[in-house]
């Protein structure tokens, strides 16, 4: 059954990636870059899903089946969703925070290393501590998605800072999402089935690839298309 999930993911991955190639086509204000961001999330996680889906991409460890790339699909995704965060926060300022996205994809990539490192630990305590690890990690992402970003955001007009807003909310209820299955799952406590497990991070991985893609780009193009849009 975990199969059929996995290919159902790879599936809305290559959904993803032929809408936003239409959008793109189209960008209706939305600068090019966005639009390339927003491909190769669902392109690079839709590979590695694709290799799961073949059977592959897994091992066994500490009793449990650790899928391995997902973390390869981790640590690039999740930067680049928050390289769109911070194009949605800088779209109508005359520069970048690319220092302060190197600190946030830089905290990112200590969540999903100290997941991956839980997951091979065999020793309980050393699990839980790396576990709590990437949480605090987390917890700092959130801090600064809600503290330096959010003020870059509010140097927009209103309307575009909204759009920040409701991404960055998204986002955050979505990726919460990921210490809770993992905490719960097979790699620990075990309340929930490793079937389970998969289904849940499938549902919550299309969402917060492809459906945060969608309502990021096209809040920005309905902007654009009632002439409220402004790019510099």
């Amino acid at each position: 059954m975990t199969e059929w999930w996995l290919w159902m993911y790879v599936a809305a991955m290559a959904g993803g990636v032929v809408l936003f190639t239409r959008w793109r086509a189209n960008p209706r204000g939305v600068p090019l870059s966005e639009y390339r961001v927003a491909i190769a999330i669902p392109l690079w996680s839709g590979c590695w899903y694709l290799v799961m889906a073949l059977g592959g991409g897994r091992t066994e460890v500490a009793g449990h089946t650790l899928y391995w790339a997902r973390y390869v699909d981790w640590v690039v995704t999740a930067p680049l969703l928050l390289v769109a965060l911070m194009l949605t926060a800088t779209h109508s300022l005359p520069g970048r925070c690319w220092r302060l996205m190197g600190v946030l994809a830089g905290a990112n990539v200590v969540v999903i290393l100290s997941g991956l490192l839980a997951d091979l630990a065999a020793d309980t305590t050393l699990r839980y501590t790396l576990y709590a690890i990437g949480v605090l990690a987390l917890l700092a992402v959130y801090g600064l998605i809600w503290g330096p970003l959010r003020a870059h955001a509010h140097g927009q007009p209103e309307r575009i800072a909204a759009v920040y807003t409701e991404a960055a909310l998204l986002l955050s209820a979505l990726w919460a999402g990921y210490p809770l299955f993992w905490v719960l799952g097979p790699s620990g406590l075990g309340l929930l089935g490793s079937s389970t497990t998969s289904l849940l991070l499938v549902v919550l991985s299309i969402l917060s690839k492809v459906g945060w893609s969608i309502l990021d780009l096209g809040r920005l193009r309905a902007l654009s298309a009632r002439g409220e849009l402004t790019v510099v």
